[in-house]
């Protein structure tokens, strides 16, 4: 009988691919506030809870008894909600389904954020050196990266209390086939006049986020690690390091970009998980790829 994985946020943008793909080799409880119009899909329970309601998630995620959780129900932006609106919503459900979760057994795997390395501030700052690792200094600037720390502090804690394994990944702009949002920026860009751009024009598939967290399922490791999800690439077709420096007007003097390499680094993933991104812009924005079929 098939392992059962619980994924929150299953009906948003990455959940409802992460649910896609992983149904094919696990039985999926699929949480979100709201059903689907159709529940009638193999291999997948779907399930309507409020994350910040704690007795709600404890008993599905209690229930279920899975192998692993992941977490991918939060607000992912303060676009359309307050900073404090956001900051609570996210970390009381981060707590609530990651200390179910522990409480479970289950490993688990949930989606941080690029922008705790403070990407959003109003004059982004160069880093420290490039390309970004995860012994970067974080450096929030708003409610929603502020609760992606949280939310990271609290994965250390459970691995701490239930000897689960927590992988935290801090996940750049996501991408969808056939409809990048980066291309309209691509196209205005030059770099006679760039100005600075906060995460260095990068990027991810929703493919290599969902092929990333099946590498850390079946990855072997202990505790809390946090690892970067970054597509191969910058979405500009120019050296990043160029573009950079045209920017922001200078580069770290540690600085060991190639080309058109994104500014981030995932060789934790690669070293530990045996994952690399395999999808970029240049190929991926114009091809025709129908997404879940359920959302």
């Amino acid at each position: 009988m098939p392992e059962t994985i619980v994924v929150t946020g299953a009906l948003g943008g990455v959940g409802s691919w992460l649910v896609e793909r992983l149904r094919g080799e696990y039985t999926v409880v699929a949480v979100d506030l709201t059903l689907p119009e159709t529940t009638t899909v193999d291999s997948v329970d779907f399930q309507a809870v409020d994350l910040t309601d704690q007795g709600p998630v404890w008993e599905t995620i209690l229930d279920a008894d899975p192998a692993a959780v992941v977490h991918c129900g939060n607000v992912p932006h303060e676009e359309d909600n307050a900073g404090g609106d956001v900051y609570e919503n996210n970390v009381t459900s981060t707590y609530h389904t990651l200390e179910a979760a522990g409480r479970a057994g289950a490993d688990v795997v949930w989606t941080s954020s690029e922008t705790v390395y403070g990407t959003h501030w109003p004059e982004p700052e160069l880093p420290d050196s490039l390309p970004v690792t995860e012994t970067h200094p974080v450096k929030p600037w708003n409610g929603y990266e502020t609760s992606k720390l949280a939310g990271e502090a609290a994965a250390t804690r459970v691995a701490n209390a239930f000897d689960v394994s927590v992988a935290s990944l801090r996940v750049s702009w996501v991408q969808y086939p056939g409809r990048y949002e980066v291309t309209p920026l691509r196209e205005q860009f030059d770099v006679e006049s760039a100005g600075r751009f906060g995460n260095f024009w990068s990027y991810i598939d929703v493919r290599d986020v969902a092929s990333l967290v099946e590498a850390t399922l079946e990855a072997d490791f202990e505790g809390h690690e946090v690892f970067n999800a970054f597509g191969p690439d910058n979405f500009l077709g120019v050296e990043t390091a160029r573009a950079i420096e045209a920017g922001f007007g200078s580069l770290p003097e540690d600085c060991d970009l190639t080309g058109e390499q994104s500014a981030f680094s995932t060789a934790k993933a690669e070293s530990l998980l045996d994952w690399k991104p395999e999808h970029s812009w240049k190929t991926a924005e114009d091809e025709s790829i129908s997404g879940p079929a359920f959302v």
